[in-house]
């Protein structure tokens, strides 16, 4: 028995060790591509009412309660949620916005556990198009590191964000043939007029 209790604390001590030697930090990121231009995607993005239209997470709990805070859009603006198991509570500020380039968010969940991390939404010119780049970064810390051992936190979190970036490409794009449509029906100004 004592051998036994011997193996068992060494096997403790061995994991223990290990997760020790895992990364303090961690970075997930995944791209799209999106046919609308810049600046209709960075609005969408910008602005946290709209998150309810392609949010990956919005959708796990119908029942989700929502509170906005600070300016509509922009640096400042928060939005905290408080759900189901699926989604948990938490608080989401942009802390910089710069049009058509990026937003960046400070997130901080609350339930059901307590973390910090910085997302990052970027856009860039991809021909015709536009390149959205969606990356968290946070630090580890020993209990998150243990969790990492048995979970690929970048497959996890990274399926949520192409399926968020999926249906960010979907309502974008069909927020930019909108805007399209409606320039077309807008009559021009006669020709040959003189501007007093």
């Amino acid at each position: 028995m004592k051998k036994v209790l011997i193996a068992l604390l060494l096997i403790i001590l061995g994991f223990l060790g290990f997760v020790a030697t895992r990364p303090n930090t961690y970075h997930v990121e995944r791209s799209t591509s999106i046919a609308a231009p810049d600046s209709i995607v960075f609005a969408t993005v910008d602005d946290l009412h709209r998150w309810a239209e392609w949010s990956p997470w919005e959708k796990l709990d119908p029942q989700m309660t929502r509170t906005f805070a600070g300016p509509g859009a922009g640096s400042g603006a928060s939005y905290a949620w408080a759900g189901n198991a699926k989604v948990g509570e938490g608080r989401m500020t942009i802390t910089d916005a710069q049009p058509n380039q990026r937003v960046v968010f400070k997130l901080e969940f609350i339930k059901p556990f307590q973390s910090v991390s910085t997302a990052t939404i970027a856009l860039a010119p991809d021909g015709q198009d536009t390149r959205v780049t969606w990356s968290m970064d946070g630090n580890h810390n020993f209990v998150s590191k243990a969790m990492c051992v048995f979970v690929n936190m970048d497959k996890m979190q990274g399926g949520d964000f192409e399926a968020g970036l999926a249906s960010l490409k979907r309502v974008t794009e069909a927020d930019a043939q909108a805007a399209l449509a409606a320039a077309a029906a807008t009559p021009a100004p006669p020709t040959g007029m003189k501007v007093k």
